[in-house]
């Protein structure tokens, strides 16, 4: 068990390292290549603080161990509106200043609720059991591919390079070569967190699912957490919430679609708890930016958020 419990916290160590020498050397490309810096938290800043949860999510998938897909990408989900959001709007109240991200807010609730209504298979379809298909899979990662598309257009547009991005400089050759240590990173720890976890699961009686929700989708987040704060305070809300919504998109789009597409997600009835949670995050999400005074979630709403996920985790463990 102790070494078990040490094989992890090494795996978070090479995730969290490789997602960040990734999204260092990932980011110093971009700005060579001018990309704004609102499509940069959208997509290469939200790509490499999501691959945590790709190389978890994929090394699970080829494994089977379908509870642990869903639940990272639910946890990690949840965990990003309610306590990233949340810690970064009581830092700062975060302003939505970029039109762009008056887009991927709302396309970060539809992707929640499209979540539920692929799982929901018995009760839309009377089928024996309730699973995430590759065939679903495949549907989701074309969403992806049209959430791409939409950035590059986006990346086009002059008016959308409004702020400057902070970003160290590298190499060309630097950078490729931390982009290669740092997917060996995320291989090497996926492996270990997958492994362990299961087999810790395992041995305190505990559901892959609780496990998944708690310990691997916030050691998975950690990178989001990084990002997100370092961004926050030095004012540029808009790579904070554009690093979370993305994220968020990316999770369900790309990495569940990736999973079920490698191996079918089956949904157990504890999970639909999770999946209802998330959409009530996205949605509050929604409202808190849509409503009340400017485009912006205040400090009070950050507070909202941080209680409702102790409560969510409360009951998790309680439960």
């Amino acid at each position: 068990m102790f070494l078990s419990l040490v094989l992890l916290l090494l795996g978070f160590l090479f995730l969290v390292y490789g997602a960040d020498k990734l999204v260092e050397a990932a980011s110093s490309i971009a700005v060579r290549l001018s990309i704004p810096n609102i499509v940069i938290g959208l997509t290469v800043v939200a790509f490499g603080t999501s691959a945590p949860e790709l190389a978890v999510n994929i090394i699970a998938a080829l494994n089977g161990s379908g509870s642990m897909v869903m639940a990272n990408v639910l946890g990690s989900n949840i965990f990003n509106i309610f306590v990233i959001l949340g810690l970064c709007s009581i830092i700062f109240p975060l302003t939505v200043k970029s039109n762009t991200t008056w887009i991927e807010i709302p396309l970060c609730l539809l992707a929640a609720i499209a979540l539920g209504i692929l799982a929901n298979d018995q009760w839309l379809d009377g089928m024996a059991a309730d699973v995430v298909s590759r065939s679903e899979g495949l549907v989701l990662i074309l969403f992806f591919a049209v959430f791409l598309v939409y950035n590059i257009m986006v990346s086009k547009n002059p008016g959308a390079a409004a702020e400057e991005v902070s970003v160290g400089q590298m190499s060309v050759k630097s950078a490729v070569m931390w982009l290669v240590l740092g997917l060996g990173g995320l291989v090497l720890g996926g492996h270990l967190i997958v492994t362990n976890a299961v087999f810790i699961a395992q041995s305190f009686g505990l559901s892959e699912r609780v496990i998944g929700l708690t310990i691997v989708s916030i050691g998975t987040s950690l990178p989001e957490l990084a990002t997100s704060l370092a961004a926050v305070k030095k004012k540029k809300v808009d790579i904070a919430i554009g690093n979370v919504v993305g994220s968020n998109i990316f999770n369900i789009f790309l990495i569940l679609g990736l999973s079920s597409t490698i191996f079918p997600v089956e949904v157990h009835q504890e999970t639909f708890f999770d999946i209802v949670v998330n959409i009530v995050a996205a949605l509050l999400l929604f409202l808190f930016v849509f409503s009340g005074k400017g485009r912006m979630v205040e400090r009070w709403e950050g507070i909202v958020f941080v209680i409702l996920y102790l409560l969510y985790l409360t009951f998790l463990l309680a439960f």
